[in-house]
């Protein structure tokens, strides 16, 4: 999946601890292949050393495959911090939302068997889907494609309220969103039509064909010890710099076909292969080629993957280099993961880290395509990509400034080169860019609560001057703000304002702002009243909602986040 709201609202940045590597490790599992691409392998070996290093990974496990087979699967770094124990090949990762695509492939195989009509109302094969909607009725094609209009980025299919029903915001199939929940129900779909639940028809309808022995199709205790060690942040209401602290992350248990997947790598090359020849196995073709179609087909426009990408059926779909590429990533409570496949070229790269940190190896596996493409093409390979230091920000000069506050504070940014700090107690503290833009971290205690915001002139032009920041409720202007001071809002928005937290790990922290009349998701994402809810409005038609519960003593002490609750901690 794409970066998920935890991830936004709490750092958009990562965190690790690859410090504590005494020297970086790779170890092959299999080079089947090898003779094929004899270059590549130094030269991805040389790259992933330094992405891991810059992006301070704890280990990495990368597979590459083509239409011939798996090519290749190696390890690197540590599977477990405090043992210095090497990652082995054999052990699982989850994979996340990469299991969408698994979930819509039996979907297809069950369209080619004229058990499921993608364009017939979802509520027809599932009448207990609690939907409310005065719009056209959703359908499968609405799920597969993130469509729906439905609010579910974290929401169970089955809300611990009995009386809650899944709300459609706009028509279906007018905006793309990205919803788990979505891809939850079509597991329960394919359950209806299979007669079996959906790790089962994972298992039976995937897995077995493409002979991936080794993998999954849910994640359990019973499996526990079969999983690489995991890592997530040792603090997690608050936003991390990428070289942060880990703590070894809490088993979970996912069964859900939204991403229930626990891979090897060799398994997963299986499925790179397959996607590679365009649906067709060994044994024979997984699903139709009209139906590989369908599920390749770009049939909406997904920024959230990309400016050019698109989604299709639980995969992406946008080009590389004139190529047309599948890819998809996936980011679990404690691992990070990203596929890629040239479709045209037949060329596949799996890799995940067994941390989940705010980013994904997308460059890794990008790069591993252009070396094998090069390689087989006899054409000169690709440089190596340029190292990419947290402290690097090649717009610094932009940013810099003294800001100032109506209540008498002041920040002061200086650009040093490539690099901006902020000038606090009488020091130059390092500040670090996240990923997305004009959000920042600064490296200091007193400011590790929030990120640091810029706004610019003209929020449309990302090339207009920069003119004021927000740091949690704290407002500055520089001499080139022209905007209004004075804000107005109702008065028991004061009472919104607060630290929510549930033990969801997917959800756990919010923190509820007030900046300039507005109220703000841990001084990030605006909020916009509508009647009794709150819309999320960093993405124009956002289905994800904040309702306010009960007020004592002038204190909310519970919000519902699209459904999830989580309750006023006693702290700042």
């Amino acid at each position: 999946m794409p970066v998920n709201r935890r991830e936004v609202l709490q750092a958009g940045v990562t965190g690790a601890a690859f410090g504590a590597l005494a020297r970086f490790r790779v170890a092959d599992a299999a080079q089947v292949g090898s003779d094929k691409y004899p270059e590549t392998f130094g030269r991805i070996d040389q790259f992933v050393e330094q992405y891991m290093r810059d992006m301070n990974s704890p280990g990495m496990t990368l597979v590459l495959a083509d239409r011939d087979g798996v090519q290749r699967v190696a390890t690197y770094g540590l599977g477990d911090l405090d043992r210095q124990r090497e990652l082995k090949a054999d052990e699982l990762f989850h994979i996340g939302s990469i299991s969408k695509s698994f979930i819509a492939l039996c979907l297809m195989q069950l369209r080619d068997e004229g058990k499921l009509d993608l364009h017939r109302p979802v509520v027809e094969y599932l009448p207990w889907f609690r939907i409310d909607s005065s719009f056209a009725p959703i359908t499968t094609h609405h799920l597969l494609t993130h469509t729906s209009g439905l609010a579910g980025e974290q929401l169970p299919v089955f809300p611990s309220d009995p009386a809650y029903r899944h709300l459609a915001a706009y028509a279906p199939g007018e905006n793309f969103h990205y919803n788990n929940m979505a891809f939850a129900a079509l597991g329960f779909l394919a359950w209806t039509l299979d007669s079996r639940e959906a790790p089962e028809v994972i298992r039976r309808r995937i897995f077995e064909p493409l002979g991936m022995a080794q993998s999954e199709p849910a994640i359990t205790l019973d499996i526990r010890e079969r999983v690489a060690r995991n890592y997530w942040v040792f603090q997690t209401d608050r936003p991390y710099p990428r070289h942060g602290r880990l703590s070894e992350a809490p088993a979970i248990i996912l069964g859900e076909a939204d991403g229930s997947v626990a891979a090897t790598a060799r398994d997963m090359g299986l499925y790179l292969q397959m996607l590679a020849s365009g649906g067709a196995a060994p044994k024979g073709r997984l699903v139709s080629q009209e139906s590989f179609d369908l599920f390749s087909h770009p049939h909406v426009q997904s920024k959230a993957f990309g400016p050019d990408a698109s989604y299709g059926y639980g995969i992406a779909i946008d080009k590389l280099d004139g190529h047309t590429r599948l890819r998809h990533t996936g980011g679990m409570v404690s691992f990070m993961s990203a596929l890629m496949v040239d479709i045209e070229s037949g060329l596949g790269a799996f890799a995940s880290i067994n941390a989940q940190q705010g980013y994904r190896p997308n460059p890794v596996v990008q790069y591993a395509i252009r070396l094998m493409r090069a390689e087989r093409e006899r054409k000169t390979l690709p440089a190596l990509p340029a190292a990419d230091p947290p402290t690097r920000i090649d717009n610094a000069k932009d940013y810099a400034g003294v800001y100032s506050s109506p209540s008498g504070g002041k920040l002061d940014v200086v650009a040093d080169k490539a690099q901006l700090f902020l000038v606090y107690g009488g020091a130059r503290v390092p500040i670090e860019r996240s990923a997305e833009p004009e959000l920042f971290v600064v490296r200091h205690p007193d400011f590790q609560r929030f990120m640091l915001v810029f706004s610019r002139k003209d929020v449309k032009d990302p090339k207009s001057a920069v003119v004021e920041a927000g740091w949690g409720p704290d407002w500055y202007t520089n001499s080139a703000y022209q905007g209004p001071t004075q804000f107005s809002y109702p008065k028991e928005w004061d009472s919104y304002v607060g630290h929510y937290r549930n033990e969801n790990p997917w959800v756990q922290s919010l923190h509820v702002v007030l900046r300039k009349g507005r109220l703000l998701l841990n001084g990030v994402i605006p909020l916009e009243a509508s009647g009794e809810r709150f819309y999320l409005r960093d993405e124009e038609h956002n289905p994800e909602w904040v309702h306010f519960g009960e007020t004592v003593n002038g204190k909310c002490m519970r919000i519902k986040y699209s459904g999830e609750d989580l309750w006023r901690v006693a702290t700042v």
